[in-house]
């Protein structure tokens, strides 16, 4: 981890300057909501918490480049800083507390660009999960306040507990059969949604997850977060990293199984 500490004691200021943006307008009752092209909605929070994400990172790692849910990419560095400012906007737009802010810094590697550093905060349920490449993952209030995490040892399906977003991606992708096999042979399901089934197979409260169809900003945080803890993280191709459009996470020990009912 030494190597990416700095990265990661800044990403943790990054999440802080977003988690008191964010709080200031949650449940506000003048929270202004766009509707985006793709239909999903866009509050004043995101926009403002990516902007403030934006302004810290031009003038701490002004070489480095930023791509973030709301305002594209910017800059061209090989360094790449990767933003969701709210991941779980339908949440957070309906007063609902499940949702965080997501950043993480990938770099290049010998298979292409990979996250190193990942920081998920996610203030309105008082929680926050981190991880640096070699360094393991953590959770707590802060870098002094940390708990080692680490996924299951569950290996068996029918003992697994099984975490998800929705029923409707599955279908719209010919993936249903395959996904109500799983949910009938594993022991435990429940949509949870978002960024916590990923922060669940860290912490070895849920033993696997996956989704259908994701962003580069929904996996990057926490795929360093979920292999930091031990656990593994791969599209459903069975690809390591975050570069399939989707997403499956476990322990590690259920994969091969978790790939044979979800995976192409």
């Amino acid at each position: 981890m030494a190597g990416f500490h700095d990265d990661l004691r800044l990403a943790h200021v990054l999440a802080d300057a977003a988690d008191n943006a964010t709080m200031d307008r949650f449940k506000a009752l003048d929270l202004k909501v766009e509707t985006k092209p793709d239909m999903t909605p866009v509050s004043e929070a995101d926009k403002q918490a990516e902007e403030l994400i934006r302004g810290q990172l031009r003038r701490a790692r002004p070489r480095d480049a930023v791509m973030g849910e709301e305002y594209g990419l910017d800059g061209v560095g090989p360094r790449r800083w990767i933003i969701d400012p709210i991941d779980g906007t339908k949440n957070y737009v309906r007063g609902v507390p499940v949702w965080a802010t997501l950043i993480s810094l990938m770099v290049p590697t010998d298979h292409g660009q990979a996250p190193v550093v990942g920081v998920v905060s996610a203030p309105a349920l008082g929680r926050r999960w981190w991880a640096a490449a070699g360094g393991g993952a953590y959770t707590g209030r802060s870098l002094s306040k940390a708990t080692p995490m680490h996924v299951s040892k569950v290996s068996s399906i029918e003992d697994a507990s099984f975490a998800y977003s929705s029923l409707g991606g599955w279908d719209e992708r010919g993936r249903l059969d395959g996904f109500l096999h799983l949910s009938k042979d594993c022991w435990r399901t429940r949509a949870y949604g978002d960024f916590w089934p990923y922060m669940m197979v860290a912490e070895g409260t849920v033993d696997m997850c996956a989704e259908p169809e994701l962003s580069l900003w929904d996996m990057a945080a926490n795929a360093i977060i979920v292999e930091e803890a031990g656990g593994k993280f791969t599209g459903l191709d069975g690809q390591r990293g975050v570069h399939s459009g989707n997403a499956a996470a476990s322990n590690g020990l259920l994969h091969g199984e978790l790939l044979s009912y979800l995976g192409s």
